[in-house]
Order: C-alpha cells, then structure tokens, then sequence
C-alpha cells in the first residue's frame, strides 16, 4: 500500500520527502505535486523504474517521459546542446511552466524510450518538488494519470486513477493553483519553435528569443508531442514530456518527427 503525506504539515513533508527520495533510489514510483499538474516519478537512471512508470500509466516507450531536475546545473549536464537561446528561456521561465526539448548527452546511461536523441527538461516552481529533486537528482515524470484520462490537480485525484499498489509515495500538496499544462518548446532546431501551447504564451517567448516558430495545428497525421510531466490529448501537440509532459525532440539530428507532447506539467 502507498505511504500518503500532506505536506501542510512541516513534520510530514519533510518525513515525506525523506521517504519518496528513499523509494526512488530503491527504484520506485511516487507521486509529487508540480506548479501545474501533480506528476508521477522514478529515477532518470533506471530502466526499469522508467519502464514502471509507462506501465503504471498505460502508455509505451513511443511517448516517453519528461525529465525534472532542481536546478540549472543539473538541466545542463543533461543536454549536449541548448541552442542560441536555450540559457535566455531557462534564465527568464525558470523555474517554471516551461518545457525544453534539447540534445541529449550522448553519453548518458538511460533509457526513457524511444527520444531519438532528445530529452525534455524542466524545472518547476513547487517548493515540494524543488525539495525532493534536490535530494533524488533528474527524475523522469510524467502527469499522474492514467493514459488517457484526465490529468490529475490534487493527490486524491492521482490516487483514484493510479491506486495504491504501483506507487509507493504520494506527497499531497494540496490543489494545483495553475492547472494548465507547461509551454512545450523545441530548441533542436535554429529557430525556436512551440510543440504545444501552455502556461507561458508565445509573446513572452519572443520576448527573449526573437522569432518563435508557433504551434502547428492540429491534424491526423502529426505525430503526438509529449512533455516534461504532463499528458496531453493524443495528437494534440507534436511531442515533448508529461507531469510536465513528452520527452523527444525533433530536430535534424533527432529526425524528422516531432517529439510527442502528451504530458502536461
């Protein structure tokens, strides 16, 4: 049976926080709140943790997820390549509703499915969250719902669609204040361009970069898009990660597809 904290209580989030970092070293899932939708965890770095969470959710390792981390410094050991204006975006919207699919180190020993060379990262303003990445490292998240199913704003709702037998924490921060899925965007090409429409709108994204390619329609035949801790409706972005949504990038290292954006943090 899961181990249910409410972090209100000082006490409990920090017994809470010490017992999901535990359970994700052993290479077990928890469930944490994000500043947009609560996300379900496992180690970046474990297979078969990352391979726990897509089967806890009902989802293969085509939409793979999105990876949280607690800090710049961690983002940066993750990607090979942030583009002209990936440091501009993190140091504006960081942390924050936004998604960023870059480069992948090449020599990175894990397996989040099939990225084609790509991760989406994200670091997001919860001070929960915030607290157990410090303790953890990156996590590969995606929103706490089952595959299809509506994303989850409170842990009762997390726990009424993943139960109590796969996840061994949930740490309750309370409703999400902002339940609007993370700004998705692509830096794997020159320009800038938006895998999926979030919680940061296009205007402030060219505020820093210039020219950002917006998000193509919707269409039968795009592939999804999926984010760092987030699901979004299938086919409704090209793919980025998930609590935060999709993790796969596009770029024309990557191939021609564009990553899927299926999560929604």
């Amino acid at each position: 049976m899961s181990r249910i904290y409410d972090c209100a209580d000082e006490t409990a989030r920090k017994d809470g926080i010490a017992d999901a970092a535990s359970a994700v070293r052993r290479g077990e899932l928890v469930v944490l709140p994000t500043d947009t939708v609560y996300g379900i965890g496992a180690d970046a770095f474990s297979p078969k943790a990352v391979a726990d969470l897509l089967a806890a959710k009902g989802r293969g390792r085509d939409v793979p997820p999105s990876v949280l981390v607690g800090s710049t410094r961690a983002a940066m050991a993750l990607v090979d390549d942030l583009g002209r204006f990936g440091r501009d975006l993190m140091d504006e919207f960081w942390p924050g509703p936004l998604t960023l699919v870059c480069a992948a180190t090449p020599s990175l020993s894990w397996d989040l499915g099939d990225t084609k060379g790509t991760v989406a990262v994200r670091m997001p303003m919860d001070p929960v969250a915030l607290d157990l990445l410090k303790e953890t490292g990156p996590m590969a998240v995606s929103s706490a719902n089952l595959s299809g199913g509506p994303a989850a704003t409170t842990a009762e709702e997390a726990i009424a669609q993943l139960g109590e037998e796969t996840v061994a924490v949930y740490l309750d921060g309370g409703a999400a204040e902002t339940p609007v899925p993370s700004t998705i965007v692509d830096l794997t090409y020159a320009v800038p361009r938006v895998l999926r429409s979030g919680a940061i709108p296009i205007e402030k994204l060219r505020e820093v970069c210039g020219t950002v390619i917006g998000e193509l329609r919707k269409g039968p035949d795009r592939p999804k898009a999926r984010e760092a801790g987030e699901d979004a409706p299938a086919g409704d972005t090209p793919e980025a990660a998930d609590a935060d949504a999709p993790a796969t990038g596009t770029g024309p290292a990557a191939g021609e597809a564009a990553p899927e954006a299926t999560d929604r943090d």
